[in-house]
């Protein structure tokens, strides 16, 4: 005798409700799994990229100290060369000065030029024009000045001019 007019189904544990929840539950772990593997990868990125900043910090703190010291150097030749520069202006113009202060009836042979004198050797016609023409202004700037003469052959004499500056008032005029 039979009941039922349909053919009995095998009953499982897994019905369809039951699966769509496991369907669900897993679905929803693997992204959890998944979003905790890409935190952990970005974790790790960041990791890497703080170590690449740190590095990339201590080489440009090394380059700053590196080109401060080249500024520092290139400053110190600057200054050097500015100070090479005036004292070269101010010895061309001390030495045109020294060719102006000669007159015209005085001929020159050799100037010497040392820290704290001046030596001159030259032609004159005779002492009157040299003292009078030369030696004055040369005794106006020098502190000391001492000159010797020498026939020449063409009856004019020679000149040895020896000029100094003493260093005591030199040290107390700067």
């Amino acid at each position: 005798m039979r009941y039922s007019y349909i053919k009995p189904r095998k009953k499982t544990v897994f019905t369809k409700d039951i699966q769509l929840i496991f369907t669900f539950f897993g679905v929803t772990i693997f992204m959890l799994f998944s979003t905790y593997a890409f935190l952990l990868f970005k974790d790790y990125r960041f990791a890497h990229e703080v170590e690449d900043i740190a590095k990339q910090k201590v080489e440009l703190r090394t380059n700053i100290t590196k080109m401060n010291t080249q500024i520092s150097v290139i400053e110190k030749q600057s200054l050097f060369a500015e100070k090479i520069f005036t004292k070269n202006s101010v010895l061309k113009e001390s030495i045109n000065n020294l060719f102006d202060l000669v007159p015209s009836r005085i001929t020159l042979s050799e100037a010497k030029i040392m820290q704290d004198g001046l030596i001159l050797y030259g032609i004159t016609p005779n002492k009157d024009v040299y003292n009078f023409m030369l030696q004055a202004p040369l005794r106006s700037i020098f502190h000391r000045t001492y000159s010797s003469f020498y026939p020449a052959d063409n009856g004019w004499l020679r000149f040895v001019s020896t000029n100094y500056i003493d260093e005591e008032e030199l040290s107390s005029e700067n």
